[in-house]
């Protein structure tokens, strides 16, 4: 059984490839990126443009693939700073993938969402998975769409297609790719390096965050679940903590006492107020038995202590 990461360069992928590879076989998992990649890990890899359907065409082929990992995608800060490239690639883009699946009849596509489908009229605690959709970001309406079609292609075209809304990640492997909960990874880097850090949203903001060995165990446990049992299909509410800016820098100081954080809000404040508190994933709990293993306190030691050695070794 073939499966074929996209965007396997980004935060999620770096991790979730490698993971699947060790389930599933070093060979049986082909990365792909819109890059070239520089590390052996990551092979058999594939340089793929996801607008490009001759060229996903020609990789499903090459290795009969079979499952499509879709995480290729543009970012909510970047997504408006560039709102057009946005659109394009994660709807496009995500079009492509779906259309392949159908054409190569695959067995499934896993399309990740994000808490960024949520806006302002959405419910800010305890957000529940089925409320008002009005997002006010060009990554948040790319995301609605997204799911969209793709209980679209499972009603119309009997594909099996899943995904969960990501919170916030935090990762010690690889370096975010221009989200709004960008600090909660960044801090970690300035606090051992600098002993200090000028966070861009507010001290009071709290939003929904959860560790990365979370989200890839969460991801491969979707996948895997009957989907007989499914319910829901691409808009599964995904959660493990919550957390406000200056309760992350106060635990921090549990490691390093003379950290000092700053507070400069930038545009991505705004985005990050029209984002929930706190997520409710009672459906992921009940559908596919989902529980994050994660609170904020685990998390810091693990990042203080894999960030710690890495920065160590790489001087």
């Amino acid at each position: 059984m073939k499966i074929l990461v996209t965007g396997a360069l980004g935060q999620i992928g770096s991790d979730l490839t490698l993971e699947l590879k060790k389930i599933y076989g070093q060979n049986n998992v082909i990365a792909s990126d819109i890059l070239p990649q520089e590390k052996s890990q990551f092979e058999p890899y594939e340089v793929l443009n996801v607008l490009d359907k001759d060229n996903i065409s020609s990789i499903i082929k090459k290795h009969d693939i079979k499952i499509i990992y879709h995480l290729a995608a543009i970012l909510s800060a970047n997504g408006e700073k560039n709102s057009n490239l946005c659109f394009n690639v994660n709807i496009n883009g995500l079009h492509n993938i779906l259309e392949a699946c159908r054409n190569f009849q695959l067995k499934q596509v896993i399309c990740p969402s994000s808490i960024a489908v949520f806006g302002p009229q959405s419910p800010a605690v305890n957000t529940p998975q089925q409320t008002i959709l009005l997002p006010e970001t060009m990554y948040g309406l790319t995301k609605v769409a997204g799911e969209l079609l793709c209980d679209y292609y499972v009603k119309k075209h009997k594909i099996d297609v899943r995904g969960l809304r990501y919170p916030g990640l935090i990762s010690h492997k690889a370096l975010p790719g221009g989200g709004t909960t960008d600090y909660a990874v960044e801090i970690f880097y300035e606090a051992i390096q600098n002993k200090k850090y000028n966070c861009f949203l507010a001290s009071d903001t709290i939003l929904p965050m959860m560790y990365i060995d979370d989200a890839i165990r969460g991801t491969i446990e979707l996948s895997q679940a009957d989907f007989k049992k499914l319910t829901d299909y691409a808009n599964f509410n995904f959660a493990a903590m919550s957390f406000s800016c200056q309760e992350l820098a106060d635990e921090i100081t549990k490691y390093i006492p003379d950290f000092k954080i700053t507070y400069s809000p930038d545009y991505r404040q705004e985005i990050a107020n029209s984002w929930p508190k706190s997520i409710d994933d009672s459906q992921a709990q009940s559908q596919w038995n989902w529980k994050a293993e994660y609170d904020i306190a685990k998390m810091c030691q693990a990042m203080m202590s894999n960030l710690t050695t890495k920065l160590s070794n790489s001087q």
